[in-house]
């Protein structure tokens, strides 16, 4: 993984919670705080935190007996969530997902949307979530499929490609949706020490008002601007056209409505 994909910083935290929260985040958010609706007391630990989107839908589903405390490992992502939060329910602090600051059996839960695909060392990851939760505690975390499964970052894939074809910038396919082996995953947690170990593939739908809301995220709300940038920074805005061109050549000039493909793993202590 080349050092630049975990770096969210600058004015990525802010166009990512802008225009990836409604294309792709916001329902598997809602399903993933819905799996936890149970929990009636307690605590729950989110790592990868990023703008607060899970956050804001546990907050809606949780009961206020249920402590929160939300982290990240860059300060921008946590601004962007902090200032979004009125409740004052959430403890938001920054932190690697690889060493958490905490001791060990502090949570019923450690949730993690789309974030351990950015994580170096996942294995050990998954040692500190297992660390961290009581016995019979949860850890529950999403991953995307495959990039064929999911149409917008595949098309603004191949447009950025065909742009710098001696050096195509990769992030997407390499990192978010790089990460999908649903074994290789299973077996890692099971190594982790979690006991029962559960994966659902879930196949929903990405929408977006047009073409160019659904790639400007991806484009300049993601690592894979930093990546155009360093080949040439004059062309971000000929790289979110070529984009946006191939997102409408595909769907049209009207509202995007595209397939996006996740996995759902939930592992038991």
């Amino acid at each position: 993984m080349a050092k630049v994909d975990t770096v969210f910083a600058g004015s990525i935290p802010a166009l990512y919670d802008k225009y990836l929260s409604p294309l792709i985040f916001e329902f598997y958010a809602s399903d993933m705080a819905r799996r936890l609706s149970g929990l009636k007391s307690g605590s729950v630990l989110e790592v990868a935190a990023g703008t607060g989107i899970v956050t804001s839908a546990l907050i809606k589903i949780l009961p206020p007996a249920v402590s929160l405390v939300a982290t990240d490992l860059n300060p921008g992502m946590l601004d962007v969530a902090k200032a979004k939060d009125t409740t004052s329910r959430v403890s938001w602090q920054q932190a690697d997902a690889q060493a958490l600051p905490f001791p060990e059996a502090a949570f019923d839960a450690v949730v993690c949307q789309f974030g351990v695909m950015f994580f170096p060392d996942k294995p050990k990851a998954f040692h500190e979530a297992r660390r961290v939760l009581k016995k019979g505690g949860r850890y529950l975390f999403s991953v995307w499929d495959i990039i064929a499964d999911n149409e917008i970052a595949d098309l603004v894939t191949s447009a950025v490609a065909d742009l710098f074809p001696n050096d195509p910038p990769r992030f997407l396919a390499r990192t978010p949706y790089g990460h999908h082996n649903k074994d290789a995953i299973t077996a890692a947690l099971r190594q982790a020490g979690f006991s029962d170990v559960a994966v659902e593939t879930i196949t929903a739908r990405s929408k977006a008002s047009s073409a160019a809301d659904a790639v400007t995220g991806l484009v300049q709300g993601t690592p894979l601007r930093s990546e155009i940038e360093a080949r040439d920074a004059t062309r971000l805005a000929e790289a979110t056209e070529a984009a946006r061109a191939r997102v409408k050549a595909r769907f049209g000039d009207g509202p995007i409505d595209a397939k996006m493909q996740a996995h759902i793993f939930t592992a038991t202590c």
